[in-house]
């Protein structure tokens, strides 16, 4: 028997996490689903933000090349429709968010670089050489934070694939 899991209303999370809820509601409109299933737990939520939210040296089309390669990778179409969504908001084409998703960035040699080391990262479990990622410009500075985003996707990309939760972003399409 398949298991069926629920997104929690405000009204079903704790107080701290009704307050995180109003902030995200301010902030975006509406609560991604995703982000309220960590609310089944008292701490997640808020620790998975302040993760996701740390400084990094990426820059936010670097950090949704990160995104875009690990969600397809692992199969998110939860990330992989988020991500769209938010790649657009950083200034990707449909088309790049596409070759991006395939892992590859033909249209910038580095944003290249970083989509190729990062699907390799996550494919062979951070067993690969680094030299082309350097060649490109990154710095080992830079490694952490690809590190660090991966992460934090295959965080969110595990959690959506294991609950299935509705999808509340537009679609993104099917490779």
């Amino acid at each position: 028997m398949k298991e069926t899991f629920t997104v929690p209303a405000r009204a079903e999370v704790s107080v701290h996490n009704q307050a995180i809820f109003d902030k995200l509601q301010k902030g975006l409109g509406f609560v991604p689903n995703l982000y309220a299933y960590f609310a089944k737990n008292d701490t997640a939520l808020g620790d998975y933000l302040a993760f996701q939210n740390r400084k990094s040296t990426l820059d936010a089309k670097e950090r949704e090349v990160v995104n875009l390669v690990t969600s397809q990778i692992n199969g998110c179409r939860y990330c992989q429709s988020a991500h769209t969504v938010v790649g657009r908001m950083a200034g990707f084409t449909d088309g790049q968010i596409l070759d991006i998703r395939k892992g590859t960035a033909p249209f910038d040699p580095k944003l290249d670089a970083l989509a190729k080391f990062t699907a390799s990262v996550v494919k062979n479990k951070g067993r690969v050489a680094v030299d082309d990622f350097f060649a490109a410009g990154y710095t080992e500075a830079n490694l952490v934070d690809v590190v660090i985003a991966i992460g934090d996707k295959i965080i969110s990309n595990y959690l959506h694939n294991l609950t299935e939760l509705p999808i509340d972003f537009p679609l993104a399409v099917e490779l």
